[in-house]
């Protein structure tokens, strides 16, 4: 039997595959606390300097004419980073992002060749270890190094950690498991909102914040490799192992698990056929890599963009951080019911989110600035974030059922360094107010649009067959007409170059 029966028989999402999902799920709340740390370790509190007669000439003198009138205790009040030190807790939010980014490059191609589990388990044990170093840092320059590594272990198991929640299950599953993982996130940023309100001191609180993943990674040490890597592989033995060993904690006695044998050609890439090379070599991969990589930035942009425009800064930053993540929840029951519909699906269900947030931006240029609270530029912004939330959580789940097993985390990990660049470009769109009052919310506009656009070009996904290795991606229930044609393209290629 192939891969998929197998599951059927053991158990497409039984009680084993429940715990285990759960402990990727809640181990997303620990790296939304990592991911949000700064924010609040990093508050600037008012402060006063006192008249001088002479410019201070050093940091040190700066500090004895400083007073913070507002009780909080963070990086800024410990190591004054204020004034011509300001930029430095940017910095460190900066630093963290980057490592996500290296994180995402590295660690997907890497599971793809020596496994998920060992990748994963690395991973978060050195996110703990950073994390511990985050809290007990004795310098702003221990502090920020170790936000870099924290970012770099972050990104690389959440990418790692997603694709295994897909992996333990029936691809009937993969949509509600990977919609589960950004449910867990979301509610981590207002679990640490929370957090923080009860624990003001900041090491005090990375310290809490960061124990967490010590749960985590004892839950995690219990977890097999993913069934659909080792097949993919070639290691059929080991899979049906895997499969045995999951059907005996389901209970259910499986005697005779035989899968197809996969031939050496097939299975392995072990022979380094796999790789990102392969994004850009294969030409079905190359299309969608290109449409996945714009989607994925145009979400990101439009999601931090908006969320950098429409967050109100006065009132309490604690509330300020749970609705970031408390406005996103709406848009995951969305997603789960859209995208499991046959007229819907997933490829018309992202399309149609992101064209919708570009059309809620849209709406923002003809609402007075000082209009009423349910018709305001806030709200449609609000909308705006929502949709894109949607459309966010839809192409993870989307982008991981186009990618056969042997080369997922590698197409993840592109994709997601893509998503790094629209959060870096993020920022600088709203000083864009400039040229016009209208202009940040065109670019938002336009990138959803022409993103959702693009998107129609991709295959749908539901209730088709799941590629585990490259050679199926040639098979046309794998493609769509511009990706037979780039099949057709490559073929006659191929035949003038041997003639």
């Amino acid at each position: 039997m192939d891969l998929e029966e197998a599951l059927q028989v053991v158990g497409a999402f039984g009680p084993y595959q429940k715990r285990a999902v759960a402990v990727l799920v809640l181990t997303q709340v620990y790296m939304a606390c990592q991911s949000m740390l700064i924010v609040l370790v990093g508050s600037t509190p008012e402060y006063h300097i006192e008249p001088q007669d002479v410019v201070p000439s050093s940091q040190q003198e700066l500090h004895q004419h400083v007073s913070f009138t507002e009780d909080i205790d963070s990086i800024v009040t410990e190591w004054f980073l204020i004034k011509q030190q300001a930029y430095k807790v940017s910095l460190a939010g900066s630093l963290f992002f980057a490592g996500l980014l290296v994180g995402n490059i590295v660690f997907g191609p890497l599971s793809d060749r020596i496994g998920r589990r060992p990748v994963y388990l690395t991973g978060l044990f050195f996110e703990v270890i950073f994390g511990y170093v985050t809290a007990f840092a004795p310098s702003y320059e221990v502090f920020a190094v170790s936000r870099l590594l924290v970012g770099l272990m972050n990104g690389g198991i959440g990418l790692v950690g997603f694709v295994l929640t897909q992996e333990y299950v029936g691809r009937s599953y993969w949509a509600m498991t990977g919609t589960l993982t950004s449910i867990s996130f979301a509610v981590g940023i207002a679990l640490f909102a929370a957090l923080g309100y009860f624990i003001r001191p900041w090491r005090t609180l990375a310290i809490v914040a960061n124990s967490s993943g010590v749960l985590f990674f004892l839950m995690s040490v219990t977890l097999p490799e993913s069934p659909r890597w080792l097949y993919s592989q070639g290691q059929t033995e080991q899979a049906e192992e895997v499969l045995r060993y999951m059907a005996l904690r389901n209970g259910n006695a499986v005697k005779h698990l035989t899968l197809k044998r996969v031939g050496a050609a097939k299975a392995g890439n072990r022979s380094g056929r796999a790789g990102v090379l392969q994004l850009v070599l294969h030409p079905v991969l190359r299309l969608r890599t290109m449409v996945l990589m714009y989607v994925w930035y145009a979400c990101s942009l439009v999601y931090y963009g908006l969320t950098l425009g429409a967050g109100d800064t006065s009132g309490s930053r604690y509330v300020n951080v749970a609705m970031y993540g408390l406005v996103e929840l709406p848009a995951y029951p969305l997603c789960m019911y859209f995208i499991n519909k046959h007229w819907a699906g997933r490829r018309k269900s992202m399309a149609s989110f992101l064209c919708l947030a570009g059309t809620s931006c849209f709406c923002t240029m003809f609402i007075p600035e000082n209009s009423g609270t349910l018709l305001s530029v806030t709200s449609f912004a609000l909308l705006g974030k929502l949709l894109v939330s949607a459309a966010f959580n839809i192409a993870y789940v989307y982008t991981s059922e186009l990618y056969p097993t042997v080369i997922r985390n590698a197409g993840l990990g592109v994709c997601s360094m893509s998503c790094r660049v629209g959060g870096i470009l993020a920022p600088f769109v709203p000083s864009m107010r400039a040229l016009h009052t209208s202009m940040p919310f065109t670019v938002f506009c336009l990138s959803g649009l022409s993103a959702g656009c693009l998107g129609l070009l991709l295959p749908e996904t539901l209730n088709g067959p799941s590629a585990e290795t490259l050679e199926e991606l040639s098979s046309p229930n794998h493609n769509r007409v511009l990706e037979s044609k780039a099949l057709l393209y490559e073929d006659h290629k191929r035949k003038s170059n041997h003639d």
